[in-house]
């Protein structure tokens, strides 16, 4: 009997001492640009860190990292080194994702902005747009010229959305505005940037608004005297006389919920997409030259995105030709935000 009850003993010091050295999860995030770059990478650095202090995890990055190639390296290097969960934080870690998503069936693959997905890998994004709704407001009650700069990365449906979404904003509040578009093709690339912005206040704007990285832009508009909105981050350091607000991203809920979900087994793979509601998309505090009647006009549409009672691409919407794309007492659904190919009545550019 004294046999079998040390026996026992033993056997319990054993499993409590594989539970109290059990290993971290491991969770491993991909950047297409620095962590330093006061934008996106950035803010997703943020939600790394919220994941980091979390117990029974650990977590790692690797920055500017390249769409394509050398993202499939980065990503399959990861998995190699047994990582349980990978976020990739870019539209063109898509197809790399899952390619090696299909070779290691036990790690959970995670990526941002697009659209396939498989067993083990989701999609996520944030409803921004929402954002940009409201920043695009701020810069229609703002501009005199009516005339709104936007310097945008690459011809994608993500950028699309995000124009139009600043689009109608302004014209909420401005019917008259227009907004130019330039394109980039960069992330991230401040001195391209800086001189795209430039381009569009030599054309008369006297807004600059952005969906790319560095704060180039911002840099670009308080040298000319005019108006900024920012993206990503809270980019008024950048530009203080400038900048009106930005529209800005809090990944940390999202990603502390994601891998509480992993930890406890009830993760399933589908497309996340939070917005106002979630706190996961926001806009940053105004600068002080925007008036306290467009500060609270904005406040208050923002709670009514929020609950759900105003949607920002409700009809009637019309294409750049004038055609009417979305009814009156229409909404486009995420389907077609997600496919966004065209550009509403008042927008300026081209898609290429």
């Amino acid at each position: 009997m004294m046999r079998k009850s040390i026996l026992l003993v033993f056997i319990a010091l054993l499993a409590l001492g594989s539970t109290c050295f059990a290993e971290d999860l491991k969770v491993g995030f991909v950047y297409v640009s620095p962590v330093g770059d006061a934008g996106y990478s950035y803010a997703h650095d943020q939600g790394r860190l919220a994941v980091e202090a979390m117990d029974g995890v650990t977590t790692s990055f690797v920055e500017s990292v390249a769409e394509g190639q050398d993202s499939e390296r980065v990503i399959l290097n990861m998995a190699r080194k047994g990582y349980d969960v990978i976020f990739a934080t870019s539209y063109g870690y898509m197809d790399p994702m899952l390619k090696v998503a299909k070779d290691f069936p036990k790690v959970t693959f995670m990526h941002c902005s697009g659209y396939k997905n498989a067993p083990n890998m989701a999609n996520y994004f944030g409803r921004i747009y929402q954002a940009r709704y409201l920043t695009g407001m701020v810069a229609g009650a703002m501009t005199k010229s009516k005339t709104l700069g936007y310097v945008a990365a690459l011809p994608i449906p993500e950028v699309i959305r995000g124009i139009n979404a600043f689009a109608l904003g302004a014209q909420a509040v401005n019917p008259d505005v227009q907004v130019r578009v330039v394109w980039t093709k960069t992330w991230y690339d401040p001195a391209t940037e800086k001189e795209a912005a430039k381009s569009l206040l030599d054309v008369g704007c006297d807004v600059i608004a952005q969906h790319q990285d560095s704060p180039g832009p911002q840099e670009a508009a308080q040298e000319r005297g005019a108006y900024s909105i920012g993206y990503n981050t809270d980019m008024s350091s950048f530009a203080p006389k400038s900048h009106l607000t930005s529209a800005v991203w809090n990944w940390g809920p999202f990603y502390k919920e994601m891998v509480q979900q992993i930890k406890d087994g009830t993760w399933k793979s589908q497309f996340y997409w939070y917005g106002l509601d979630k706190g996961i998309v926001d806009i940053a505090p105004f600068g002080p030259m925007v008036p306290g009647d467009v500060q609270k006009k904005v406040l208050a549409k923002k709670l009514e995105i929020a609950s759900g009672a105003y949607k920002v691409f409700s009809g009637p919407i019309r294409d750049q030709a004038g055609k009417e794309k979305v009814a009156a007492g229409a909404v486009m659904s995420d389907a077609d935000l997600l496919g966004f190919n065209w550009f509403v009545q008042g927008v300026v550019g081209t898609l290429e």
